[in-house]
């Protein structure tokens, strides 16, 4: 199968199946379009060929035209002037350039069609080309977005934005304990206020009783009474 024809075939019925099934669709599309572009680079090349070729056919064709045309003045101006003979020899170089005249507007026009035939093919080709073109950038795009999601689903997996909260949580929990142990610490210091406070009232409570156990004590000393 020509490369032609294979480019035509998968652009009308097989293309997006293939691309599809294709573990690198972008690759594989950049392989056909390096196809389609050497095709077309030999087919350009044959076309200006062609080209070149049909224009010469057609000088030649024309050339041979003239030179007929001219040997027939000639043999008409040797029959005026009683030359039969080289009447004779100009209208044999007549009917020769008639003939290869001829020739040339056979192979002319056949050159022509042939050109034209490859020039709708070098058109067709071109087309697939910008198809298959379009193609590749919307593969593109599509690999270009599972790319993007895969980065987002490995990000999701490392734990991403969660992995920040949980670093706040630990945070939270360190400082919740902090303030259950500084609430801890401030009752502890107020019970042993508490207990000084107390302690203190008991020792003058005492003091007092002492003091006035001496006073009586003194009072019945001297034999007097108590103030």
């Amino acid at each position: 199968m020509s490369i032609l024809k294979r480019v035509q075939t998968i652009t009308t019925a097989q293309l997006n199946e293939w691309l599809e099934q294709s573990s690198d669709p972008v690759r594989t599309i950049d392989q056909l379009l390096g196809e389609q572009r050497e095709q077309m680079e030999r087919s350009d090349k044959l076309y200006r060929q062609m080209l070149v070729h049909t224009e010469n056919l057609r000088v030649r064709m024309e050339s041979a035209q003239k030179l007929a045309a001219r040997r027939a003045e000639q043999a008409e101006l040797a029959v005026k002037a009683g030359e039969d003979r080289l009447a004779r020899l100009a209208l044999q170089e007549k009917l020769q350039h008639e003939a290869d005249a001829q020739r040339y507007r056979e192979l002319y026009e056949e050159s022509r069609e042939a050109a034209a035939e490859l020039r709708e093919q070098l058109e067709n080709l071109r087309a697939e080309y910008q198809e298959v073109l379009s193609k590749r950038e919307y593969y593109t795009a599509r690999m270009e977005t599972l790319r993007l999601q895969k980065r987002m689903n490995d990000w999701r997996g490392s734990g991403g934005l969660t992995v920040g909260l949980r670093a706040f949580d630990r945070l939270e929990d360190q400082v919740r304990e902090m303030e259950l142990e500084s609430r801890a610490l401030r009752e502890v210091r107020r019970y042993g206020q508490a207990n000084a406070a107390y302690g203190g009232s008991a020792d003058a409570s005492n003091l007092e009783r002492e003091l006035d156990a001496l006073k009586r004590k003194l009072v019945q000393q001297e034999g007097g009474t108590l103030q």
